[in-house]
């Protein structure tokens, strides 16, 4: 049986429910009124966290995509210019912090350099997520995993041998490995959700899905397959302006996706036949050969 990890006051992994995260990510467009919109459309839907991307940006662009120009809603701006635009700082997340023990919900980044781990880390989140980008720095890995917390280890872009050297870094007890493909939106035919049962027979730790395709039902699958932790992009409105937005979930959609995951999970039972009680009226009046044990 996968092992089991502990995130806060939930434990996430076999037998338990998914744990569905609404990741904003950038999707706030750098402005921290939306970004409460967003946390409340994840609380209505029912979802156990928000998550957001933290970057230093000039650690994080390299030198010769710094001065490219970008159009952004805030003009013609170099992409270093942009990335600054959508970061929060120190007064934006404590009022994210804020907002959200309100609400009640958890939330925690994408950390992508050390120095936002350090930023991160003064607001105590449950866990942590490793970017898909980030999967082969191991100098990050290692400073993440010293935080002692959980880490949820996004896979996009890498190969079976990148990922066991990234898990070999990483605290198993502590690990959640999440099956990802880098491309937004992802068609159908790259999702390979059976990645998922591969992870799981490779690492025997819990796996979980974090998807950019459009629509909803690939991701029941992923569930259906195994999957123990969903994350899939909010945004208010699919055609705004950002990377992210058309790979996105809409607050309409999110409130059916777990809805929908929580019938799953009922559906699904502990895969021990039996008969039921409600049964026994059928099978008392249809069934016309005795049983023979």
């Amino acid at each position: 049986m996968a092992r089991r990890v502990r995130i806060r006051d939930r434990f996430v992994g076999e037998g338990e429910p998914v744990y569905i995260v609404a990741e904003i990510g950038i999707n706030h467009n750098g402005d921290v009124e939306m970004a409460k919109r967003l946390i409340d459309a994840a609380k209505l839907a029912g979802c156990d966290a928000v998550k957001f991307q933290k970057r230093t940006p000039e650690l994080c662009v390299p030198p010769e995509q710094r001065n490219i120009p970008r159009e952004t809603p805030w003009g013609l701006i170099t992409y270093l210019e942009y990335r600054y635009k959508v970061e929060f700082g120190y007064e934006q997340y404590a009022e994210i912090d804020r907002y959200c023990k309100q609400q009640g919900i958890a939330w925690f980044a994408s950390c992508w350099d050390i120095l936002s781990v350090d930023f991160i880390e003064q607001f105590d989140p449950p866990c942590y997520k490793v970017a898909s980008a980030s999967l082969t720095d191991d100098k990050l890995l290692r400073h993440l995993n010293d935080t002692g917390k959980p880490i949820l280890l996004s896979t996009g872009m890498s190969t079976m041998d990148e990922i066991r050297h990234a898990a070999s870094v990483l605290d198993r007890d502590r690990l959640i490995v999440m099956h990802s493909t880098s491309t937004y939106p992802c068609p159908p035919a790259e999702l390979n959700l059976r990645v998922i049962q591969t992870l799981r027979q490779e690492f025997d730790v819990p796996v979980g899905y974090s998807g950019h395709e459009v629509g909803l039902q690939t991701t029941y699958a992923a569930v259906v397959l195994g999957a123990c932790v969903v994350e899939r992009h909010i945004t208010l409105d699919r055609a705004m302006w950002g990377t992210d937005q058309a790979a996105s979930v809409e607050p309409g959609g999110f409130m059916r996706l777990v809805r929908d995951i929580r019938v799953i999970e009922q559906a699904l039972g502990d895969g021990i036949k039996r008969v039921y009680d409600s049964e026994l009226p059928s099978r008392a009046k249809l069934r016309r050969v005795p049983s023979a044990e």
